[in-house]
Parts: structure tokens; sequence; C-alpha cells
């Protein structure tokens, strides 16, 4: 494809001439991001860019001073990978067929957007029919304010516990976020390398709210699920979270815990509504 500077933001077919190849352009020029897939095939890994959500300033500081009781952090560096606060907020649908997210900063402001790509009509259908998709492959991208993805989540078909494979949009693996029970409180290992380095722990057996410590068990961040209204949680599927960050983190673990956020809703909540 030729590309110029009015071309949309989005996934074009290798301009290398990689066959089988999406390359992902900005708006004004080619970047490292590759994605497995055909232009124009139902199914494939086209995910095209969309503005990322707006939200109101004023209903996200309620939800996180007041919902979620976190306290005002200080100021950070306006990225995914640099706020003390995120703000994790689905997209409400009467039918959820596929998830999608915005993130904000603890003062409303958009840092991002997460999108399931990779789903195909079966998939959609089984959403719609039955709970067989918790069955399936899921993947998601954690993709910054310009559309630009950072992350990518895939979540391997599964049977009774959940499984997250955390890696960057060039296949680089970053890390797994494993579920390590079924019954009573759940709880997730954050590995890296083989190695554990963190754990992700439910707070009660409804798995409501999560405490994220590192490999000596001290906590360094929490997830807050915010109650949007009885009317609202009984009509729609959407899940909002606050992840609050306590200290800086080195990578991967900051990547891990990013993650978390869209890991709770997309490993566990989807499919095990009883939990929640």
């Amino acid at each position: 494809m030729t590309t110029h500077p009015n071309t949309p933001a989005g996934w074009y077919a290798d301009p290398q001439g990689t066959p089988n190849l999406l390359r992902w352009w900005d708006g004004a020029q080619w970047t490292e991001h590759t994605h497995p897939g055909q232009p124009g095939l139902p199914g494939q890994a086209q995910a095209p860019y969309a503005p990322p959500p707006v939200a109101d300033p004023a209903k996200i500081q309620r939800q996180v001073q007041q919902q979620a009781k976190v306290a005002p952090a200080g100021p950070g560096g306006g990225t995914l990978f640099t706020e003390p606060v995120l703000v994790v907020n689905q997209k409400a649908k009467l039918i959820e067929l596929t998830n999608e997210y915005g993130v904000f900063d603890q003062h409303g402001n958009t840092l991002g957007s997460v999108v399931q790509v990779d789903q195909s009509t079966l998939k959609k259908v089984a959403r719609f029919v039955s709970s067989l998709d918790q069955f399936m492959t899921h993947r998601l991208e954690i993709r910054d304010v310009h559309g630009q993805p950072h992350l990518v989540l895939t979540r391997p078909r599964k049977f009774v516990k959940s499984r997250v494979v955390v890696e960057r949009p060039n296949g680089q693996p970053v890390g797994e976020i494993v579920q390590q029970n079924v019954f009573g409180k759940i709880n997730f290992s954050i590995q890296a390398g083989g190695h554990e380095v963190g754990a992700i722990k439910a707070e009660n057996w409804r798995a409501w709210n999560f405490a994220i410590v590192d490999h000596t068990g001290a906590e360094i961040a929490r997830i807050t699920k915010t109650w949007e209204g009885l009317a609202k949680t009984m009509f729609t599927t959407a899940d909002n979270y606050v992840l609050q960050i306590h200290r800086q983190l080195p990578d991967p673990l900051l990547s891990l815990v990013v993650a978390t956020a869209l890991t709770v809703d997309t490993a566990l909540k989807q499919d095990a509504r009883g939990f929640g």
C-alpha cells in the first residue's frame, strides 16, 4: 500500500512486502509494530485505529476518591507506565461481544485504551448465545493515546484455571499471569523469565479487590473494583477498576502490573461471574 500524510493511522500490509504481515502506520510513518494477518480478511488480527475514549473528569475523580477510596497522588508522567493511578473503565454494553476499555489518569485525562483483537464471527456468536467463549483464545492490545500498541495480552483457551501471556507488539515475551486456585480467595502468580516476581491476591471470595505484591510479599499496587450502581450493574456487563501503584517499579514487573488491571477482568470475571 502506498501511504501519504493523509492516510489514517492503522494496520496495513507490510510495505516491505512480507507475506501475511500487517504493520502499524501511525499517521506519519511506519513503526516497528507488526501483526500476522492480511488486510480485508475477517477474523485476522486487524485492529483498526479508533480514537481513544473520552471521560468526564469529575466522574473519574469521584470514582477514584469516593468509590475506590484512593487519595490524590502526586503528578505522574502522563503515560500508561508513568502514572501512579490508572482508571480502567470497560465500555458499557447491553450484550458484550468484544472487550473494550478506556484507560485514564486520576484526573480523567485519557492515557490509552484496550481493544480485543482476533475476534472471529464464531467467537462473537459464542459470546452471544453461551459462555463457551471462555474455552477460546482471547487477545487484547494495550494501546497508548495515539493508538500505538505497547503490550499484547493473550489468554489461551482454558478449562478451569486461566493463564495470560504478556508480550511486546513485536512478540518479545514479558511474562505470564497464572491463576493458582479455583475456590476461595483467587490468587494469580506473576512470572517473568520462569521465575515468580510477584502475585495478585484477592482480598475476599467475591474477587472484587486485589492486592499486588512483589516476590517478598510486600504490597506494591492495589486493584479496586468501583461500584456503578445497581441499575447499571444489572443491565450491562461493564466492569470498572482503579489501579493504584504505590512506588516506582522496574520492568518487566511494571508492565506486568499494568497488565493485571486487564487480566483480572478478562481472565476471571468474564467467565466466572459466580466469583464477582
